[in-house]
């Protein structure tokens, strides 16, 4: 897929812009009053008050309809304390109007919902010696910190073997968490692997209602299988013989797996409810945490408006690494969540993996597919079976050619196989729907929009994803072929598969529409087909009429790559203590690699084309060498407020991050650019404007003392590139060197134009993507 023009880019963004100015709150099941969450300055507490909180409810009195129903302190759902400063409480609009006048309050939000974005992968990224050549990194680690990952989520399974504690030492001093308990969830369920498990439902129950107990589990337990199986990938022990249904057969094990657990379950059966999500940040900031794991994203709005962003920033002045799912709005660009550069993005990628399936059509033709299917009805290689399609030819898709719930007669589908488009409703209730109508199989056909992208499903009958190249044939034979028949065989795992990894077609894509400068997502990590443990409250498919119970699931998403960056974070942190957030992402970034098991560039499964750092970010992770990265580019709290500076926040926005302590504008950033990101994203100014523009970063030496590092540029079309200085020398440990890169135009280009800035000292070579886009003067 081409990137488009820069006018393109420009209006499009404009009118996400306009978009996102529209703001949603979510009304309450039976009430007149909705969620708020009230950002407030903690500096602000008049005397008088001996807690905020008795301010928050003294405030609250005397802005309220009607307060002999229920006084400030009752309606008061949450109090936030650390990574973000407020509180959250039921109010009318009218009274949330009159609150934000109060004094020392900076922002009134209204709740909004989050949604989920949703083995081999240690092999892949070279950490198990299970990959030839490849060294024990867990053994040959030196670790300084009992490390602690925070996962926000659905909840765990804590009978999970992947979570089992032995051999693990009594959990760090430091550590301030609490097991909570609740149905089918006891303090024994806490060990030294999850060392606290804690439960976020306020602003959930205000909205929907009080939760069924029933029907939901009111405390830690996962019934959902996300929690467990993000949980499990980020730090999970492991477990020899770990396989789905015989599939992906092996020993499943976490990034982390000597990393300590902390669940935060804030995910419940109609959403995560952006209240206890926040609640949830600050307490595990207060807790302990060294890193966020965050599997979940919603619509992108401005820095001073995303409430997440806002307590991402308070989690990183405390020190805490945050890693967010970039979401699966892919392959339509600009379609990131969660683009705050103080918040790793991660998008997802491919492995050596594949679950191979073949259809067989009447003219003799095999095509290749992937299935996760393992059930008794299985269709005999020996026979064909009649093929029905319920689509036509218009380009808009007939609910029958997507085999949506409903849409498919009996009369014509029942002893057939169905050829359904993807789209629309989830692929596996694409096979019930056959199912149900008395279809034998299933062909899941890719449309462009999911191009080669294959996504292995556990089906309830026998079915099997291709791609759309493939799908186009079989609708051809299926136009020319009086009597269509096809047959449908299933071959367990394959490994080795080439090339990879490939970027995956649902990942979302850049570039930021908040701020061009600031590249996004940051790297890719594996998401597609990744196994790892799973509630056996749950079925593999999700759906009710799965009766199936399983202890690992095979899942994919940016829910999965996220942990996995999340868990590597922490093998960073273990070692490296010291490093800042920003400091282990430039390592993951600047040692991330654009080049796949072929030695070819990365390719978009959307489009089967070379892919770009809009897709890919920095590159895949490369964790043997992010521990040892020689360079990194450090960014400290105020460098970050001093970005927001530079995009011309007001005094007032600016406060959301300045909170208490006492961070200014220094003012001598010009340009977003000149953040001291780890990828180097310019905006020239089409002409006549002049075009050239000057931006400067600042590394620091983390490998051998005496060291010189050269420059080399990737050439860039339309522009000249410039470094100075070209040689960096280094003369002991943590030294920091500056240097600038001036772009000139000299050919104005229609779309945005790649390369790749690279210091090398001959051992490390620290590589930065380059980015150069015009847009008309302002």
């Amino acid at each position: 897929m081409g990137i488009p023009g820069a006018r393109w880019l420009w209006l499009n963004l404009a009118f996400f812009f306009y978009l996102t100015t529209v703001s949603s709150s979510i009304s309450t099941y039976d009430t007149p009053w909705k969620t708020f969450v009230i950002h407030t300055d903690k500096s602000q507490l008049p005397e008088g008050f001996a807690t905020h909180l008795d301010w928050y409810s003294y405030t609250l009195d005397s802005i309220v309809d009607e307060p002999g129903l229920e006084n400030g302190n009752e309606r008061i759902i949450y109090d936030y304390q650390n990574a973000f400063h407020g509180f959250a409480a039921r109010l009318t609009e009218e009274e949330a109007v009159r609150l934000g006048d109060q004094r020392g309050v900076l922002a009134v939000f209204p709740e909004t919902v989050y949604h989920l974005h949703t083995t081999r992968s240690p092999e892949f990224l070279g950490l198990d010696p299970g990959l030839r050549g490849s060294r024990d990194i867990w053994s040959s680690l030196k670790s300084r910190r009992d490390v602690i990952i925070g996962v926000l989520d659905t909840g765990i399974w804590p009978e999970s073997q992947s979570f089992n504690d032995s051999g693990l030492a009594a959990r760090p001093a430091r550590w301030k968490g609490a097991c909570e308990t609740g149905r089918g969830f006891t303090t024994s369920h806490c060990n030294q692997k999850i060392i606290g498990a804690r439960i976020f439902f306020s602003g959930y129950e205000a909205g929907t209602g009080i939760i069924n107990e029933r029907d939901e589990y009111k405390s830690p337990r996962d019934q959902d299988g996300h929690g467990t199986h993000t949980a499990a990938t980020v730090a999970g022990v492991p477990v020899p013989g770990a396989n789905l249904l015989g599939y992906a057969s092996g020993t499943a094990r976490g990034m982390a797996p000597r990393a300590r657990l902390a669940v935060y379950k804030v995910c419940w059966t109609s959403g995560c409810f952006s209240s206890d999500i926040l609640s949830a940040i600050d307490q595990a900031v207060a807790d302990g945490v060294d890193v966020l794991s965050i599997s979940l994203g919603g619509s992108v709005s401005a820095y001073y408006r995303d409430t997440l962003s806002i307590a991402a920033f308070g989690a990183m002045e405390k020190g805490v690494f945050v890693s967010c799912s970039a979401g699966n709005g892919g392959p339509g660009a600009s379609s990131l969540t969660n683009v705050s550069p103080w918040i790793a993005t991660i998008g997802a990628s491919t492995m050596d993996r594949d679950f191979p399936s073949h259809v067989k059509l009447g003219d003799g033709r095999i095509f290749s597919g992937v299935s996760l299917y393992k059930g008794r009805r299985v269709l005999s290689l020996d026979k064909q079976y009649p093929l029905v399609y319920m689509g036509n030819n218009m380009s808009s898709p007939l609910p029958s050619a997507l085999c949506m719930t409903g849409s498919l007669d009996p009369r014509i589908v029942a002893g057939k196989i169905v050829l359904c488009d993807r789209g629309i409703n989830p692929r596996v209730e694409k096979g019930q729907v056959v199912k149900e109508a008395g279809g034998i199989g299933m062909i899941l056909a890719n449309t462009d929009a999911n191009g080669e992208e294959l996504v292995a499903d556990s089906h309830l009958l026998p079915a099997t994803a291709v791609g759309a190249a493939l799908g186009k044939e079989i609708r051809r034979y299926m136009q020319t072929s009086p009597r269509p028949t096809a047959t449908l065989s299933f071959s367990g795992t394959n490994l080795g598969i080439r090339p990879s990894p490939v970027v995956a077609a649902f990942s979302s894509r850049g570039p930021n529409t908040l701020t061009p400068e600031v590249l996004k997502p940051d790297m890719i990590a594996p998401g597609v087909n990744i196994l790892a443990a799973w509630s056996e409250q749950a079925p593999p498919t999700s759906l009710a009429q799965d009766r199936r119970r399983v202890k690992f699931n095979i899942l994919s998403g940016t829910s999965m790559s996220c942990p996995h960056v999340s868990g590597i974070a922490a093998l960073l942190k273990s070692v490296h203590p010291e490093w800042s957030p920003a400091a282990i992402k430039s390592a993951l970034m600047t040692t991330a690699y654009i080049h796949d098991s072929t030695h070819n560039p990365f390719r978009d499964a959307a489009s089967n084309s070379p892919s770009n750092p809009y897709q890919h970010g920095a590159g895949h992770i490369n964790p043997s060498k992010a521990l040892d990265p020689g360079l990194l580019y450090d960014i400290s709290p105020q460098d970050y407020f001093d970005f927001l500076c530079s995009i011309k926040l007001t005094p007032a926005e600016l406060r959301m991050f300045a909170k208490s302590s006492n961070l200014s504008c220094h003012h001598g950033r010009k340009s977003p650019a000149d953040l001291n990101y780890p990828a180097i994203s310019v905006v020239l100014t089409e002409p006549p404007a002049p075009s050239v523009l000057t931006v400067q970063r600042t590394v620091t030496n983390v490998g051998n003392p005496n060291s010189r590092y050269y420059v080399a540029v990737a050439p860039i079309k339309g522009v000249t590139v410039k470094v100075a200085p070209k040689t960096l020398v280094f003369t002991k440990k943590y030294q920091k060197l500056s240097y600038e890169v001036t772009f000139t135009t000299t050919a104005q280009q229609p779309a945005p134009q790649f390369g790749a800035l690279i210091w090398s000292d001959g051992v490390h070579d620290v590589r930065s993507p380059v980015i150069v886009s015009w847009m008309p003067p302002l």
